[in-house]
């Protein structure tokens, strides 16, 4: 198997841009993605995925990378005739993109692959249609299917399951998957509120995320309730940014500058799963791409030093130490209450400030978790740098299917 690496990653800061276009947004995405690469043109790119979920809803779709980067094309900083291959699947979409251009890599058909997410979702005259544009994040087919799994739990944990037009389905999803785990494991609004006062602490370190100020726990539980028992600084806000990588072969690695080589990421794993109508106390499939990515690098949980998981609400990210192995089933609450996802403890996870932090505007958010985790393990995370991080993990979710996801991708990076 072809060795790939990450040999540039670049963010912008996640938050509401008015002023900014998609094209204004790939510009800065894009020629920051070359700068961190050493790379004055995008001349040896070969191949480039372009992640994006919002577009349509301004009336662009099928083409979307392609129209976003005609004008870096006339300019001659992406090249000519390299073909732009479109991905979107919902908040998994910047990882799709990812994954797609490793594969690309591991095949032999490219030696060097641009995968890029974005969207912006900040249009003030047009909020109804941007709201609706979250709608194919579910099954639209057989909506009502979806529903009653909700309802069905919410007769278990004798708290109706209760959605409706002015409302986020999305956040109540997640909210009746927390009341489940109280219900069934004990976990407490308290121990939610920890793992978010975290967040917000860590975001407030980071330059790139949307919300840079910090929480207590009693400030998180006394914020506005969203959908009991999550208040709204436990729930990711939605917004602008995008965020890329540049992915290549050892052998392209090999004939770059000693300053790139010194600074380039492994990848030893790549997985994507899928969702389905699972029962309510069947492992996720978060768990099924852990595990098989565990296989593939031929590493365990407890050889991870920093985490990146898709904290859509902060019990995610509770439930997402469960599923990655950080933590017993059951014990995730304790776990993070105890600050053992902390800068100090048995695996930080989320350093960026997570999505309810740095924010969450969908089609970026799994590059901008690669973005901190590069970050990360070329020491140059500042105030939030864990020390001595060699091995770290990133964890993406999108889309609803019943009780999970629609999608999720799990990656595990390496700097050696």
């Amino acid at each position: 198997m072809n060795e790939v690496n990450i040999i540039g990653a670049y963010s912008t800061q996640f938050k509401r841009w008015p002023d900014k276009t998609y094209r204004d947004l790939a510009r800065e995405v894009y020629l920051g993605v070359l700068a961190d690469a050493g790379m004055a043109t995008g001349s040896e790119i070969e191949f480039a995925y372009f992640g994006n979920c919002a577009m349509p809803a301004v009336g662009q779709s099928s083409i979307r990378g392609q129209v976003t980067f005609i004008p870096l094309v006339r300019e001659g900083l992406f090249p000519e005739r390299v073909p732009i291959i479109n991905v979107e699947g919902a908040c998994a979409t910047a990882s799709m993109a990812f994954h797609s251009g490793w594969k690309d890599i591991l095949s032999g058909q490219s030696q060097v692959v641009l995968a890029v997410g974005m969207d912006k979702f900040y249009f003030p005259e047009q909020a109804a249609q941007m709201l609706q544009s979250f709608s194919g994040g579910m099954d639209q087919m057989t909506t009502e299917e979806t529903v009653s799994v909700y309802e069905e739990a919410g007769r278990i944990v004798g708290t109706p399951f209760q959605s409706g037009p002015d409302r986020s389905f999305f956040m109540d999803t997640y909210a009746m998957q927390a009341l489940y785990y109280m219900w069934k494991h004990g976990v407490t609004q308290r121990q939610i509120a920890v793992g978010a006062a975290k967040n917000h602490n860590f975001g407030a370190k980071n330059p790139k995320a949307q919300y840079r100020f910090e929480m207590t726990v009693d400030q998180v539980l006394a914020d506005r309730l969203i959908s009991y028992p999550l208040t709204r600084s436990m729930c990711a806000p939605i917004g602008d940014g995008a965020a890329a990588a540049i992915l290549c072969s050892a052998s392209y690695l090999k004939g770059c500058p000693a300053e790139v080589r010194n600074r380039a990421v492994k990848i030893r794993a790549s997985v994507l799963t899928g969702g389905k109508y699972r029962a309510y106390d069947d492992p996720s499939l978060s768990y099924a791409a852990a595990q098989k990515a565990y296989l593939i690098s031929g590493l365990k949980p407890s050889d991870i030093h920093v985490a990146e998981v898709h904290d859509a609400t902060s019990f995610c990210e509770i439930y997402q130490a469960e599923m990655m192995g950080f933590a017993p089933i059951g014990q995730g609450g304790r776990f993070v209450e105890e600050g053992q996802t902390s800068l100090e403890g048995e695996i930080p996870i989320n350093t960026s400030g997570g999505l309810v932090s740095k924010g969450h505007p969908v089609g970026a958010t799994g590059l901008g978790m690669i973005y901190e985790l590069v970050t990360q393990l070329r020491e140059e995370a500042g105030e939030r740098q864990v020390k001595g991080a060699a091995l770290a993990l990133q964890e993406n979710g999108g889309g609803v299917i019943g009780f999970e996801e629609a999608a999720c991708s799990v990656i595990i990076l390496e700097k050696e």
